[in-house]
């Protein structure tokens, strides 16, 4: 089994990765966080920022990813600057409400926004491997649900029923369809392609 080593510190998405990937590869969070500067425009050089940074220290393959949260009104708002909104609210349920009431007067398509994760593969300098999913959806008039994080209480997910419910109120839904599900499971279906062959 492919093993990778998970370029986070972050212990919510470490958590979540092993259980993504159960079965199919084998991440490893990393010992110890590496401060990697995340100068990229886009999610893609990012990732590989995160990536290659981990590679070179730690001489393994690794795993990172980028995410983010765009509202399709202010694309530049969130996007790769999510964790980085709002600085001065060092809590993401304040960060939440203050979107919320930035939103304020904001209706239907206006609303409208998705999550996108990019996951990075680093094998080698010539070896590298991407993979992007994504979950649609609209920012809610207020925070629900406790059973996610980050932007996860204000995102209500397109999904069938269309009951309103936020990602932190759908944990098993969210394992299953959340950009970063589908960025792994386009991930696993590669690998087992090219580890079959």
């Amino acid at each position: 089994m492919k093993s990778f080593l998970l370029a986070s510190g972050n212990a919510h998405k470490a958590e979540e990765f092993k259980e993504l990937f159960l079965g199919g590869l084998q991440v490893q969070a990393a010992p110890q966080t590496l401060e990697v500067a995340e100068t990229g425009k886009t999610f893609i050089e990012n990732a590989l920022l995160k990536a290659r940074a981990y590679a070179e220290v730690y001489k393994v393959p690794t795993l990172a990813d980028d995410s983010g949260l765009v509202i399709e009104a202010l694309p530049h708002l969130l996007g790769v600057v999510s964790a980085r909104f709002a600085p001065e609210l060092p809590h993401y349920s304040d960060k939440c409400q203050k979107l919320i009431e930035l939103m304020a007067g904001s209706t239907g398509a206006q609303r409208k926004a998705y999550f996108i994760c990019v996951l990075c593969f680093y094998v080698s300098e010539e070896e590298v491997y991407f993979f992007e999913g994504r979950v649609h959806g609209t920012i809610g008039m207020e925070l629900k649900g406790d059973k996610g994080f980050g932007y996860d209480p204000i995102f209500i997910p397109d999904r069938t029923p269309a009951d309103g419910k936020s990602l932190a109120e759908l944990p098993e839904w969210k394992n299953e369809f959340s950009h970063r599900a589908r960025a792994v499971q386009s991930s696993l279906e590669f690998f087992k392609e090219t580890m079959d062959k």
